[in-house]
């Protein structure tokens, strides 16, 4: 696998879960990469300890970290390899809860938004 960290991209690593939060996550980070903003990558392979997966995350530029409520699942994974997690947002924290949230535009759009702003927060 070609290392893609010659231009220390950003990362963008949702927790794509198990809810209709999770889906709004994984639909944030898509169009954030769609848009330009930063690259979607593989939460689960740094979960499952996959060497080029983990040195590609450690070289980025930028590690953000999309999470559904206060588990924090995506930035407590990414933090367990020895990545600093540049920007971090919680959807729970934008008055989103599992159940409650469809995976719709309006949604999506509120927390490409916040992720947006997270990292223009930590540059």
């Amino acid at each position: 696998m070609a290392c893609v960290c010659s231009s220390a991209p950003t990362l963008i690593f949702p927790c794509s879960g198990g809810s209709d939060c999770g889906a709004v996550s994984d639909q944030a980070a898509r169009k954030l990469t769609k848009d330009g903003v930063g690259k979607m990558y593989c939460l689960a392979g740094l979960g499952g300890d996959v060497a080029p997966i983990i040195a590609n995350a450690k070289a980025a530029g930028k590690v953000l970290a999309i999470d559904g409520c206060h588990l924090d699942c995506a930035k407590k994974t990414i933090e367990r390899v020895g990545i600093a997690v540049t920007a971090h947002i919680r959807m729970s924290d934008l008055g989103m809860e599992k159940g409650k949230t469809p995976a719709n535009e309006a949604n999506i759009a509120t927390v490409a938004v916040a992720a947006r702003s997270a990292l223009a927060k930590a540059s």
